[in-house]
């Protein structure tokens, strides 16, 4: 790894989980320039805010020499790929919010630009890298519970006033908030989803638009186990942390589980109770793996395959539900 190696960032939109503070105090990370972004963040965020250009349109951000990642929260998602496809065709590198895509088709476009123009393409896909997921991660990869033969993940988040119901501009529950339980799923516990089944319901919300408060997924795994996803905009305000998020994994020699927003953890095998969890290595932040994959060539930890295949199952999901409506 050289340490003098940097890597030349933009930020485009901030519709979504921009990496503003971590791509300035990263090490091999140059911020040189913002376009669609909130100019008194950038001010509170950096010290030296006045050496990032603030240009008015993508396409400006695609003209500048400096920059080779973009990090697209685009305003719209439905208007994220095709976004994603002009950086990759005007030489850039593409980190983009979840989720990166509305349809598979465009997704697969996607995927294809990048690799005509051969720039790395990859969606902010860092749920089973923060803990305690990441230890959960290890514990099952080392085969300590078995098998895993049932799942079942839980992400459930406040409502506000201000959630779009229109799903083109963040993408709606089953896609934006779904992913990660789907990761959760796939990238913690093991196992890919062969087939997802979605109902949603807007029952709740007081609204008459297209907000989406519920949704539920029945889930067949690939190896011929089970699970389920709980998604909800219904954690109430007074729950001490924002996210509700919720896992447990059955296996054939125990379980393993993180509840109350991952605060309480769970060990338990045929013969003794390992609870709670040890922590064994800090997180990382995902966009870490990206600049040293851009940089130095390191392998990411999640072939490009495993880390969107969490989407693609929900894409399809998605689309069978909008037909049973």
């Amino acid at each position: 790894m050289n340490p003098e190696k940097r890597l030349g960032v933009a930020l485009y939109g901030a519709n979504g989980h921009q990496i503003l503070g971590h791509a300035a105090r990263h090490p091999r990370v140059r911020l040189v320039a913002t376009a669609e972004f909130p100019e008194n963040a950038v001010k509170e965020g950096l010290p030296n805010s006045a050496s990032v250009r603030k240009a008015a349109t993508l396409d400006e951000l695609l003209d500048d020499a400096r920059v080779q990642l973009i990090s697209l929260c685009s305003p719209r998602r439905a208007d994220q790929a095709r976004d994603a496809i002009r950086c990759l065709e005007a030489g850039k590198h593409v980190y983009a919010e979840k989720p990166c895509a509305l349809a598979l088709r465009d997704l697969e476009d996607v995927l294809r630009a990048a690799e005509k123009a051969g720039r790395k393409f990859h969606e902010m896909a860092g749920t089973a890298f923060a803990q305690p997921w990441r230890e959960m991660r290890r514990i099952v990869r080392e085969g300590t519970i078995g098998e895993t033969i049932q799942v079942v993940a839980q992400k459930s988040y406040p409502y506000l006033d201000a959630r779009p119901g229109d799903e083109a501009v963040d993408g709606g529950l089953t896609l934006q908030v779904g992913v990660h339980a789907a990761r959760f799923v796939e990238h913690v516990a093991g196992v890919r989803i062969a087939k997802a089944e979605c109902v949603e319901t807007r029952r709740g919300s007081g609204r008459k638009d297209g907000l989406r408060m519920a949704s539920s997924l029945l889930l067949q795994l690939e190896n011929g186990g089970v699970g389920a996803m709980v998604l909800n905009y219904l954690n109430p305000p007074k729950f001490p942390t924002w996210g509700n998020e919720s896992l447990r994994i059955y296996g054939t020699k125990g379980f393993l589980e993180a509840v109350d927003g991952g605060k309480r953890t769970r060990l338990v095998l045929k013969d003794r109770d390992l609870s709670p969890l040890p922590i064994t290595e800090p997180a990382t932040d995902y966009f870490d793996f990206v600049v040293d994959e851009i940089l130095d060539g390191v392998p990411m930890p999640l072939t490009l395959d495993e880390e969107l295949h969490p989407l693609r199952v929900l894409l399809r999901a998605k689309a069978a539900a909008r037909l049973a409506e």
